[in-house]
């Protein structure tokens, strides 16, 4: 009997050396609200040690990279006034007295405009010729001369170039008229409205009063200049 009485003892005493101190350990999950999320219940991870700091992957020692911002819009130098005139001149021809409009809000204290348009034009860069043709070449074909005129005098091209080019025109004024009128109507008028409908209609384009009586098969004196701008 004492035997079996002191088995238990020393079976007891072994379970309690085994088993680890209620008040050593502690339930992370004990003070937990059960109706949190279980990511809210796991406890925090320790702080990383000091010697963490030292070890590095391989994502840890890759280049950062530029941001899209900085790679499109790198510092550039300011560009010249010679520069943005040939900038401008790459695109299509100006006249000298609209390029300089166009440089005008650039110009530094060390710049000398005229002196670069001079320049300009000697190095065949600038030309009021070429900008007169390329005008004509884009508006002959819509406009009378009155129209391309009237632009080329804005320009200021100067006066020998304006005569030398209203002259030019003059010479196809009635068949240009007449391509532009049989691109829009093609039927001559029946009644005086609709007469002068067509009239006003090639007046707006630039065409003069007797190139239209033409056109129409009337008198010069029923289609003058006061439909021009109507």
């Amino acid at each position: 009997m004492k035997q079996a009485a002191e088995q238990p003892k020393a079976e007891r005493a072994s379970n309690s050396a085994i088993q680890p101190d209620s008040a050593s350990f502690s339930d992370p999950f004990e003070d937990a609200d059960p109706f949190e999320p279980f990511e809210q219940c796991a406890p925090v991870a320790a702080a990383p040690s000091a010697s963490d700091e030292s070890v590095y992957s391989r994502s840890s020692q890759r280049k950062r990279k530029t941001p899209a911002n900085e790679a499109n819009n790198p510092k550039r130098p300011q560009r010249s006034l010679k520069g943005r005139a040939l900038a401008f001149l790459s695109r299509r021809e100006y006249s000298r007295a609209e390029l300089s409009r166009k440089l005008r809000p650039y110009v530094e204290e060390a710049d000398s405009l005229e002196n670069l348009l001079d320049s300009l034009e000697r190095d065949g860069w600038l030309s009021n010729q070429r900008f007169v043709e390329s005008v004509v070449h884009r508006r002959a074909s819509r406009m009378g001369g009155s129209r391309i005129i009237s632009e080329l005098k804005r320009h200021a091209v100067g006066d020998e170039l304006i005569g030398e080019t209203a002259d030019k025109l003059a010479q196809s004024e009635t068949a240009r008229a007449q391509a532009v009128w049989e691109k829009k109507y093609g039927v001559l008028p029946e009644t005086p409205a609709e007469r002068a409908k067509q009239a006003r209609f090639l007046a707006a384009r630039g065409f003069s009063g007797g190139t239209i009586g033409k056109i129409l098969k009337g008198g010069d004196e029923d289609f003058n200049d006061e439909f021009v701008g109507d």
